[in-house]
């Protein structure tokens, strides 16, 4: 029998890792071929920023790694580049994710903005500095524009849909 922390935190990472691998199936279906629109927030990395900074402990970096390497693969972007930097900003998250908590989710969301863009710029510059393909910079800054907009729904259906709330005292009193 599986006592019920360890329960819930196997739960928590498997439905993480289901949510995270529809948004990498929906990001692969083609839903207007040959059309080129305007990016589209990341929204795989909203869901991992949420879910480090609300359950750090169901998501191990193991499986933030792995799961980034394979959207790398699939995405068709240069290997592990993609996985390193999500580790390396999600790390950086979780070490001060107990900081993060008890401040307005204002200054979350403004942290977590400013840990986007040093990801997107660190994910430019080491493509430059490897002479690979650069994207464009406009379509960059929209896709950091859209994916700064799109993190607070994604923490917002989190705290509603997933049980996700911000503070810990939110979860005890909803268990109670």
């Amino acid at each position: 029998m599986i006592e019920p922390a360890r329960r819930q935190r196997t739960l928590g990472q498997a439905l993480f890792v289901l949510l995270f691998l529809a948004i990498l199936f929906w990001r692969l279906v083609p839903l207007a071929p040959g059309r080129i629109g305007w990016p589209g927030p990341d929204l795989a990395l909203c869901l991992v920023l949420v879910w480090v900074l609300r359950r750090p402990e169901q998501v191990p970096v193991l499986t933030i790694a792995l799961l980034f390497l394979i959207e790398d693969i699939l995405l068709m972007r240069p290997l592990g580049l993609g996985a390193a930097l999500a580790v390396i900003g999600t790390e950086a998250a979780r070490k001060r994710e107990q900081r993060w908590r008890e401040l307005p989710f204002m200054i979350e969301w403004l942290r977590v903005g400013m840990l986007i863009a040093l990801m997107m710029v660190a994910n430019r510059m080491l493509l430059a500095v490897f002479f690979l393909p650069l994207p464009p910079l406009g379509q960059v800054i929209l896709q950091f524009i859209a994916t700064l907009a799109a993190y607070p729904l994604v923490a917002g259906l989190a705290g509603w849909a997933l049980g996700l709330p911000r503070h810990r005292a939110e979860l005890d009193t909803r268990h109670r």
